[in-house]
């Protein structure tokens, strides 16, 4: 595909319906040649792409529009131009692949407004070579009073569908484990969401190990974890002493459960 972008616009007299995909009134906006009904581009970071797109005059007096690009860094060889009656107008233009930019899908458009308001556009898919990597973190994990609250990075190169699992461990046991499940989002490389997870059963009385795991095709996969106390408050005031025994109680069984499990002779609980 030939780099150099020439400034002369080419203008056909129109002899026969070229293929369009994009109309208003009586003018269309095309790829040039094949009936594509798209542009599609792929190159490496840094790579300069060429295509042109053709402005189709059907009506019986000229056509005056604005060419931009929309999605992706496209420069177009003229960004206003009149097109005479019956006739097409062919304009080049370019894409530059951004450097460091990451591989994946790229999605955008060469759009064309006339005099009236009206517009035409052509989708343009650009494609960034490279190798995929798909990699994601866990950030910010938090326990509040009703809720579990956390952050998906998006640290690869592919875009993600995450599937999410939870689970909870208090003094005495499991008190929260759900199966994994997908998440309605779609996290593009170097994206970042905050998520929160309900969870109105929580315990009135207990310790908890929280514990996120994270996975998505392509191998990522990341588990983050924290702890919370939860107490009652409103029974402290006048209980403090109860609810610290109650704290000390759960403890012990816990390491009692511990020996038990592991073959402790002896089964002391201190």
């Amino acid at each position: 595909m030939p780099l150099l972008v020439t400034l002369l616009l080419p203008l056909t007299l129109l002899t026969a319906a070229p293929p369009a995909r994009a109309q208003s009134g009586g003018w269309s906006l095309a790829p040039l040649g094949g009936g594509r009904p798209a542009f599609y581009a792929e190159g490496a970071p840094g790579a300069v792409l060429q295509d042109t797109v053709a402005v189709t005059n059907r009506g019986r007096t000229p056509l005056t529009v604005r060419l931009r690009g929309t999605g992706v860094p496209a420069i177009l060889a003229r960004a206003a131009l009149t097109v005479p009656a019956r006739t097409r107008a062919d304009v080049p233009f370019t894409v530059t692949v951004p450097r460091g930019a990451a591989p994946g899908e790229r999605s955008g458009a060469i759009v064309a407004r006339d005099a009236h308001g009206r517009t035409a556009t052509v989708p343009l898919r650009l494609r960034v070579g490279g190798p995929a990597l798909a990699a994601l973190t866990v950030e910010h994990l938090a326990v509040h009073a009703d809720r579990i609250t956390y952050e998906l990075v998006n640290r690869g190169t592919t875009v993600l569908v995450p599937t999410l699992a939870v689970r909870a461990d208090g003094l005495l046991g499991p008190v929260l484990d759900r199966a994994p499940r997908t998440l309605p989002v779609r996290l593009a490389p170097g994206a970042r969401r905050a998520f929160s997870e309900p969870w109105p059963g929580r315990p009135a009385l207990d310790e908890v190990r929280v514990r996120l795991t994270v996975t998505a095709p392509g191998g990522a996969h990341d588990t983050a974890s924290t702890s919370a106390t939860y107490v009652p408050w409103g029974a402290v005031a006048g209980t403090a002493g109860g609810v610290a025994a109650a704290m000390a109680v759960l403890r012990r069984r816990r390491r009692g459960a511990r020996r038990r499990t592991t073959g402790d002779p002896t089964g002391a609980v201190s």
